[in-house]
């Protein structure tokens, strides 16, 4: 595995769908687990452009490797770049963090 070598790691998590990126993805340690480390986000400086890639950030912050049961992983992709990372609603799939509210367009 290069260093430069990205994965999308989505996965099922308290009723919703967590959509990560990551450089190291291996069978876990633990039987039965699977172990995500050195997760990618998006770095802003200044104003926040995305809020789930902000909310996701701060969910994981401090996590150095992140243990997730076989069973919620729903897929592992190797992709060339970043796209962007999600929460969805398991149910409706809709976006569970809503983006900023543009001001009402003058009439």
């Amino acid at each position: 595995m290069t260093p430069k070598t990205l994965h999308k790691i989505t996965f099922l998590s308290h009723g919703k769908i967590y959509a990560l990126y990551a450089r190291r993805v291996e069978s876990g340690r633990l039987w039965g687990f699977v172990e995500v480390s050195d997760l990618v986000f998006d770095v802003h400086e200044g104003l926040v452009v995305d809020p789930t890639e902000e909310r996701l950030r701060e969910e994981f912050r401090d996590t150095r490797t992140l243990h997730l049961p076989m069973q919620s992983v729903l897929r592992i992709e190797d992709v060339e770049r970043k796209g962007q990372s999600s929460i969805r609603d398991a149910e409706s799939g809709e976006k569970v963090v809503t983006p900023f509210p543009l001001p009402a367009r003058p009439r």
